[in-house]
């Protein structure tokens, strides 16, 4: 298999606090891969570094055999990696399809003529259309985002993220506070895209990494404890002292 996405180094030290410390991580085409880690170990500044939100103190991040480490982050986008955040940042007072129809028209140079009647812009709603119906948003197409529950807004900002079409795609606790009914939805989204697409993500809730990662990396104090299959992590002493057992416990 060829590789998508690969840290080699990775370090970020913030004066003489080391943030991550020389992570390597490769991430094969179609990876559903999990970061996990107690807080403070590093995983938001990583998934910063791999997208260009800070420059690395040292260390280098290639998308396929291309070096990226200099790139800013929407050239990083161009190039197929998008990401998404913890706390989202819709478009309250647009349409759900309106909002999707949007993300299109940036993607493809359009930005100008985004508000134009939907008549005007029928390649674009149908993709959009296409893509609600995916992940079971369909019905909330007319819907301004606000009046959402915040499961059906996580699912929009994956749209959203979709639309970009990326290769790879970034997320941070897609999860978080999300009732555990919409969670399972919002997760298996996500699990459901097309196998080319690379999924890193971050989250908290055990249950739903080893139900839905196929491999999971781990990080402590900044730096790359453990990595493997849910079933080698869920066996691995050294992951269960620093972050399985505090997990379990709240």
């Amino acid at each position: 298999m060829s590789t998508a996405l690969r840290a080699r180094g990775l370090t970020k030290a913030w004066g003489g606090f080391l943030a991550n410390d020389a992570i390597d991580l490769a991430l094969e085409v179609g990876a559903r891969h999990a970061l996990i880690g107690p807080n403070g170990a590093g995983k938001t500044t990583f998934i910063d570094l791999l997208t260009g939100v800070h420059a690395p103190t040292a260390g280098a991040v290639y998308m396929g055999d291309e070096d990226v480490t200099r790139l800013a982050q929407h050239e990083r986008v161009r190039r197929g990696m998008t990401r998404t955040y913890q706390i989202n940042s819709l478009f309250p007072g647009l349409t759900v399809l309106e909002s999707v129809v949007l993300a299109i028209c940036e993607r493809e140079g359009l930005c100008s003529r985004w508000h134009a009647t939907m008549a005007s812009l029928r390649a674009q709603a149908d993709e959009a259309r296409a893509l609600l119906e995916r992940l079971h948003l369909g019905a909330e197409a007319g819907r301004e985002t606000r009046h959402l529950p915040y499961g059906k807004q996580r699912l929009v900002e994956i749209a959203l993220a979709l639309a970009t079409r990326p290769k790879i795609l970034l997320l941070d606790e897609p999860a978080a506070g999300i009732p555990s009914g919409e969670s399972t939805e919002v997760l298996g989204a996500i699990a459901a895209l097309p196998p080319d697409v690379t999924i890193l993500f971050i989250e908290h809730d055990m249950g739903l990494v080893f139900r839905f990662a196929q491999r999971i990396s781990v990080l402590a104090g900044g730096k790359l404890l453990a990595e493997g299959t849910p079933e080698e992590i869920a066996r691995d002493p050294r992951v269960k002292e620093v972050y399985l057992g505090e997990a379990a416990h709240g």
